[in-house]
């Protein structure tokens, strides 16, 4: 029964004592994978950059260093309202200066213009989309062409969180969400096997060409 609830709480964390747990062990567990999305989309200083599934913002502290450019900016799109909350808290100066802009909503639905962000990186919140090949497809519209997608992901991590009997429901495997990149329209789609400080985790790299 626990399993079961952390795992709807880690694909939407609310204002409750499990959603705190659950930020807790999202800021213990992905901040090593969001510093290495960040890292691996090779961010310019001038770029639009998106994260999809910030949580409480741990991947948007790091991005947002790399915009040093006033044309720079960094979006994060969450569907959780706790998350957007936490998110906003941590970010606040950077909210108030215009350079970062939160928004709530579904991936589905990115409510932001056709070809106009550089960069796109997540951390496993594609584990929890209802539709992969929908998310994706919108992912595709607001990237220019050209623009990089980076997803990272620990699947030994996962792997294990399954077989204590966490994500029951959720395919972990990297499979699924391969195949609905390509379906959605992205190239050069891969799965890599990458470490960093001696710690092993796997990225997923892919392409919008239009």
């Amino acid at each position: 029964m626990v399993t079961k609830i952390i795992t709807q709480h880690l694909g939407h964390p609310k204002s409750t004592l499990m959603g705190w747990v659950t930020q807790s062990l999202m800021k213990r567990t992905n901040r090593f994978l969001e510093e290495n999305a960040v890292r691996l989309c090779e961010i310019q200083a001038d770029n639009t950059v998106l994260e999809v599934g910030f949580g409480p913002g741990l991947g948007l502290q790091e991005a947002v260093q790399y915009l040093t450019d006033p044309r720079g900016k960094l979006l994060g799109l969450d569907y959780s309202e706790y998350m957007h909350k936490v998110a906003r808290e941590r970010l606040r100066d950077h909210i108030a200066s215009g350079k970062v802009r939160l928004f709530q909503g579904r991936v589905e639905s990115i409510p932001l213009p056709a070809c106009s962000v550089d960069k796109v990186y997540h951390c496993n919140c594609h584990l929890y989309w209802p539709d992969m090949r929908a998310g994706n497809a919108e992912l595709l519209r607001v990237m220019r062409p050209g623009a990089l997608m980076v997803s990272t992901l620990n699947l030994d991590y996962l792997r294990w969180g399954r077989s204590l009997g966490f994500l029951q429901g959720v395919n972990v495997e990297p499979k699924p969400y391969l195949e609905a990149l390509r379906a959605a329209g992205f190239t050069d789609v891969r799965l890599e096997e990458k470490y960093d400080k001696g710690r092993k985790f796997e990225a997923i790299f892919a392409t919008a060409e239009k």
